[in-house]
């Protein structure tokens, strides 16, 4: 018996108590079993680590390969879907790191492997209970009680299985390669794991000579970001083809060489001029003598290359072979070092100088810096000492710079299979297509050998046993040959179980050993196709049968990771892709555009989104919108209250709205409802026909989008579909469904709608599990059972999606459907324009279409026309000349200003002047010639308006169906002119700004519209004696407010040290929400910004006491100054209301910053410290590229908010490199400045400068 529902719901509530009926009846486990003999849709779930608690990014993933496996279940096929643990690597051990305070290799020999890997085993499912709590709230049915984990001993096995299986083709070797290495790991990483986490930073920058040994008087000058490289330079390299000259300069009493274009220093006389490769052989004084024996081998000599560049330093690059990949390339070809001979690395695993470097032995690299730079100095051999700010990469677990270094690491060979690679990647269907042939594409074809081994311990080793010499090499590929081989039972694999395991030697080498290293774990989540079900040990049946997966998702940043490793170790088994489909989606932000922070806590804990709005409504707001499309959102906590109230809460209404009038008429007519597809009757209601007709027009779009994994393309369909739904169907054939035009009828519209109802719930299940559940358990009473092709019908995810049932689609219909919407849309505009409620009968309502077919459509509905709009006539016609309509253009300014330029503002002049009839000829050819210019759809907007002059323009209020082609998820500004200002209209917006901005979900903004924004409709009216004009452009902002400080966080920073007394600035973030400091960086900053060599520093926020020292919080003290001092209080903490250094704040514009920023504002300094390190103006575009990440780029300066090119506002190289002195000065002077690169990309400024 169907029950009554209830006028109100709690959505979260209900959905706990479905969530419980799945637990009570085992539902998932039910659903395997019914499909376990149906075809099989194979899916893998990329292993995520449980040290820590899911958020929003997890979520979207899981709720994408949720929908889908589930469409494919109820598509007819058996979906195992098993959820992974990534349990081993670098995310595991650095916690255990940080916990006990393990600095290096020698803490961990103290404790044994043993108890270390068992503190790593211990936190490795930390928050695993969490996981499955919320994976399950989620509504997402995956398995976690037969899961997956790295750890487990049959996973690791089928592990060695792979990596054996590479290394009998030979694609295994052992090198020494220059690599990203993490010294607080102590360990390498692969070329993708270093693309992870770049940052922008200060670095020293020296400039350094090196005396030529025929003339000590002649020197080269070679610059350098890493000085504490310097101590293993074995060779300079210069560029053989680019000029070089021999100058004397003003500040220098030798001669020296350096580029032609690079000369920093005034020059008093020049020498001469040649080509690089002249250069070639000449000999050098050392700057050490560590290494001097290097010498025999060719080393201190001039190397040259073609990897030399001109847009930096000196044009005399140092060589530390070990320390850079191209340094190392170069040393080899040179022969100045070979691959047998000693390497010269004397830094160990913890980025620490070894013995020989005898000056600054036992001292951190990147401490060491400030000392060398000081032993330059006092030996004569510092030309310069700077800061330096650039892009550097970091560790992705650790978060401290990374150091490029030789280390022998064992390899997979990936370079020679590249073209199939990329052969295997154009057989995968990517949504979006983009990420397949742009981003994934372009990473594949510059792919380079995989360095597999990490020297870590808590992973799966490397299953190699060597002899001392590295000559005999065993590698094992299972427990049970390496039992046969050791002759030892074996339980485990981890390193405590079987390093001490020994291989006697075939060759006499006594006992081989096996190597230290363990693998990387992107090599064990990249081979979990095979080791998931135990491959080939066991299910290899299964497993041929089904590989590769139907369908893989996960975020775009895993292109770099799990895509990558996927599709590498597949070619190279196999020789075929690991999948067929993948959806890439794109990444979660905070509402204000910045990532996602914990400490910032700028982002609605999901816990309480759900408890607060359900896991249907978070689902759908995350599917219904660009972050399925691999863009980014932003996310916002209306956005999911919004479904509730535009979705859930009306789709429910429609649903109570049915089981009340089937109770009616069970009590009132004694007529039991009970539907059954096959018998019901036909309905000759054209309201009826259309539902039906949409709805199976909606099933066949659903199925053929959905088959294509356009999850973008369906879930707005869906989301319309609750709109005519409730809005169309069930609003214009109330009184029907109410019984007030007989049973019959009646009987035929509760049909139509529990039809439409019941095959919505069925389309929607996968997207909103529970409402569906929740409609289906009470709609399920109203089905007749012999009607369903299934046996158990106990939940709707048991149920098939409904066929196609072609003989119900009328396209006549739903286009004649369609055009009575845009007539009573279009009418209820115009009422609400004129402030006349419908309750308000008018005489007449008049539709003056071109097409006599359309209106033989409007006029067969007119009687819902009449109804919704409260007319008594309705009037049809094709003659707008008749009622005074005439069109008129209006131009893109956006498409047509940049097109067109300096003739902009004519032909603009003449569309305005353009007759109606020239227009009617461009809206049927798509094509006009306007003042020599050819235009086209996208350079115009027409519309449709009255003739003042004549006699209807009084008697009529006019609108048209014109389109802005807007999404949901378009950020618009609207733009509003009200005339006469201050009259009752202008008071009125005033007063209702806050319900405007609430209704339209865009910022209102007064005129004028910038001239560079992109307007999408403008339209006037009048409206209570006011003139109103509307503009609506793209983009949440076309123009920033004047800044009357730096737009990013900041503090002032006095030094008051023993011999350093001076003022600068500190950016706590750049661009804004990006990059942000805490206190230990803002500490290393103040050290480069100021030269202080690392001495230790204390930062006050006050002037005494311990209390008043510098806080966490560095965002709260944006603007103040602070004191540096060694430590004692300072005895002055006078402040400054102003930033002590001149700057500039940087807007980007219709661009997005480069994947390491999401931030589009920024502030560069024009000096710091103050009156120090003026920026010019190579350096003001270089560094504007580099705070964006968009290195690479031509760039132009403009002064003027318009962004108008080839005027004064321009700022040109010689103006602004002459005159450089005025910018500093200006304070607060509103300048505008914008690039403009290849692509037509735009970045707008405002800058401003302060004294």
């Amino acid at each position: 018996m169907v029950e009554a529902v209830p006028e109100s719901i709690h959505f979260p509530s209900e959905e706990e108590r479905i969530l419980q009926l799945w637990v009570d009846k085992d539902c998932f486990q039910e659903c395997l079993k019914q499909s376990k003999n149906r075809p099989r849709f194979t899916f893998y779930d990329g292993p995520p680590f449980a040290t820590g608690l899911p958020h929003y990014g997890h979520i979207l993933a899981g709720t994408i390969k949720d929908i889908v496996t589930r469409f494919a279940h109820q598509n007819g096929f058996h979906v195992e879907r098993r959820f992974g643990w990534d349990c081993h690597g670098l995310p595991v051990e650095y916690e255990i790191d940080k916990s006990l305070n393990i600095r290096g290799p020698e803490d961990v020999a103290k404790m044994g492997i043993a108890e270390y890997n068992k503190q790593c085993r211990s936190i490795v499912m930390r928050y695993a209970d969490e996981w499955e709590t919320l994976v399950r709230r989620m509504g997402r049915w995956i398995d976690f009680r037969n899961d997956y984990k790295t750890l487990y001993p049959w996973f690791m096995e089928t592990v060695w299985w792979v990596f054996k299986q590479l290394y009998d083709k030979g694609l295994v070797y052992r090198g020494v390669k220059v690599m990203p290495f993490s010294t607080a790991c102590n360990t390498p990483l692969s070329n993708f794991e270093a693309h992870q986490n770049y940052k922008d930073v200060q670095d020293p920058s020296v400039i350094v000579t090196f005396p030529l040994l025929e003339d000590e008087t002649v020197s080269f000058l070679a610059w350098t970001t890493t000085p504490w490289t310097l101590p293993s330079n074995l060779a300079l390299c210069v560029s053989p083809d680019f000029i070089y000259v021999k100058v004397k300069g003003a500040l220098h009493l030798s001669i020296i060489i350096v580029l032609g274009i690079s000369v920093l220093i005034t020059c008093v006389f020049l020498f001469n001029r040649f080509p690089g490769k002249t250069l070639k052989g000449k000999k050098y004084k050392p700057l050490f003598e560590y290494f001097i024996k290097c010498k025999e081998s060719g080393a201190f000599s001039v190397v040259v290359d073609n990897y030399v560049r001109d847009d930096d330093g000196t044009g005399v690059v140092h060589q530390a072979p070990y320390f850079g990949a191209d340094d190392y390339r170069v040393c080899m070809d040179y022969k100045i070092i070979q691959r047998d001979s000693a390497p010269i690395c004397p830094v160990d695993s913890s980025g620490v100088f070894t013995a020989e470097v005898t000056h600054f032995a036992g001292q951190y690299v990147k401490d060491a810096d400030k000392n060398i730079i000081k032993w330059l100095k006092e030996n004569g051999r510092l030309v310069s000492s700077s800061s330096f700010k650039h892009s550097y990469p970091f560790c992705w677990r650790s978060d401290t710079p990374l150091i490029y270094k030789a280390v022998p690491s064992w390899f997979v060979r990936v370079e020679h299979m590249v073209e199939k690679l990329l052969d295997n990647n154009s057989k995968c269907y990517w949504v979006p297509e983009f990420v397949r042939e742009k981003r994934f594409g372009n990473w594949l074809r510059d792919a380079r050998d995989w360095a597999v081994s990490r020297n870590r311990y808590w992973g799966t080793p490397i299953p190699l046993w060597v002899s001392d010499d590295y000559e005999e090499v065993v590698c094992v590929g299972s427990t049970a040959e390496l039992e046969e081989l050791t002759g030892a039972k074996v339980s485990d694999l981890h390193r405590e179980s079987i390093d001490h395991l020994t291989i006697p030697s075939r060759c006499g080498k006594g006992q081989l050993k096996r190597v230290s290293e363990v693998f990387d774990c992107w090599f064990e989540s990249g081979s979990m196709p095979y080791a998931q079900v135990h491959y080939p040990f066991e299910n290899r049946r299964e497993f041929e049968d089904a590989f590769p997966a139907d369908f893989i998702a996960e975020g775009i940043d895993q292109t770099r990771g799990w895509f990558y490793t996927l599709l590498v170790l597949s070619t190279a088994l196999f020789g075929k892709p690991p999948f067929k489909n993948v959806i890439v989606n794109g990444l979660v932000l905070a509402s204000d555009g910045q990532k996602m922070s914990k400490r910032k806590k700028n982002y609605p804990d999901p816990g309480l989104i759900v408890q607060n709005y359900g896991a249907d409504a978070l689902r759908l707001y995350l599917i219904n919108s660009p972050v399925v499309r691999a863009e980014n959102l932003r996310f916002k906590e209306e956005g999911v209250r919004d479904v509730l109230k535009d979705v859930f809460l009306p789709w429910y209404n429609a649903y109570r709205f049915l089981v009340q009038n089937v109770q009616r008429l069970q009590k009132e007519e004694a007529v039991k409802f009970l539907y059954n597809e096959s018998t019901v009757s036909v309905s000759d209601n054209i309201m009826d026909k259309w539902i039906q007709s949409f709805t199976q027009s909606l099933i066949q779009f659903f199925r053929d989008e959905m088959g294509a994994y356009r999850l973008y393309t369906v879930v707005p369909k869906l989301v319309k579909f609750v709109d005519m739904l409730t809005n169309w169907y069930v609003r214009t054939n109330r009184r029907r469904l109410k019984g007030e035009s007989g049973t019959e009828d009646c009987m035929r519209a509760l049909e139509t709608l529990f039809s439409v109802l019941f095959s919505m719930c069925r389309l929607m299940a996968p997207f909103t599990p529970y409402i569906t559940e929740l409609m289906y358990q009470n709609l399920r009473h109203l089905i007749d059972p012999a009607s369903l092709e299934e046996k158990d019908t106990g939940s709707i995810h048991y149920l098939m999606l409904p066929h196609v049932r072609e003989s119900l689609i009328d396209k006549r219909i739903e286009s004649a459907v369609s055009q009575m919407q845009s007539v009573i849309e279009l009418g209820r505009v115009i009422r609400d324009r004129k402030t006349l409620p419908v309750k308000y009968p008018l005489k007449e309502v008049v539709v003056i279409h071109q097409d006599p077919e359309a209106l033989r459509d409007i006029q067969s509905l007119q009687k819902y026309i009449l109804e919704e709009l409260n007319v008594r006539q309705l009037t049809l016609s094709t003659d707008k000349d008749k009622y005074g309509i005439h069109l008129r253009a209006e131009p893109d300014h956006m498409v047509l200003g940049k097109r067109l330029k300096g003739a902009f503002k004519s032909v603009t002049a003449a569309i305005k002047e353009l007759k109606s009839e020239e227009l009617e000829i461009f809206q049927r050819t798509g094509s006009i010639v306007v003042d020599g210019h050819e235009l086209h759809e996208d350079d115009l907007r027409l519309m449709y308006c009255f003739d003042q002059t004549s006699g209807t323009a009084s008697q009529y209020e006019a609108h048209s169906d014109a389109q802005g082609h807007l999404v949901p998820s378009d950020e618009i500004t609207v733009y509003y002119s009200s005339q006469p200002a201050g009259e009752y209209l202008d008071k009125v917006i005033q007063a209702h700004t806050d319900f405007i901005l609430a209704t339209t979900k865009a910022p209102l903004k007064p005129y004028p519209v910038a001239q560079n924004a992109s307007v999408i409709v403008q339209e006037k009216t009048q409206l209570k004696g006011s003139d109103l004009e509307l503009t609506i452009v793209r983009g949440s902002s076309v123009s920033r407010a004047l800044l009357t400080t730096a737009a990013c966080a900041y503090v002032n920073l006095r030094v008051t040290l023993k011999d350093k007394q001076q003022g600068g600035v500190v950016l706590l973030e750049n661009p804004k929400g990006c990059d942000t400091l805490d206190v230990e960086r803002l500490k290393t900053v103040c050290c480069s910004v100021f030269g202080l060599d690392g001495a230790p520093v204390t930062i006050f926020n006050g002037k005494t006491g311990e209390k008043d020292q510098l806080q966490t919080d560095l965002m709260s003290l944006s603007g103040k100054t602070l004191t540096v001092t060694s430590g004692s209080s300072p005895a002055d903490a006078s402040s400054s209301d102003s930033l002590l250094c001149p700057y500039v704040n940087l807007q980007l514009m219709n661009a997005s910053p480069a994947e390491c920023q999401t931030g589009d504002v920024a502030t560069l300094l024009l000096m710091n410290p103050a009156g120090k390190n003026a920026l010019h103006f190579p350096d003001l575009l270089r560094e504007t590229a580099k705070v964006f990440g968009l290195r690479g780029r031509k760039l132009v300066l403009c002064l003027n908010e318009e962004l108008t090119e080839g005027e004064e506002h321009v700022i040109s190289h010689s103006t602004l490199l002459s005159n450089i002195n005025r910018l500093h000065s200006l304070t607060h002077y509103r300048v505008r400045v914008w690039f403009r690169v290849s692509e037509l990309l735009i970045i707008q400024h405002n800058l401003l400068c302060s004294l």
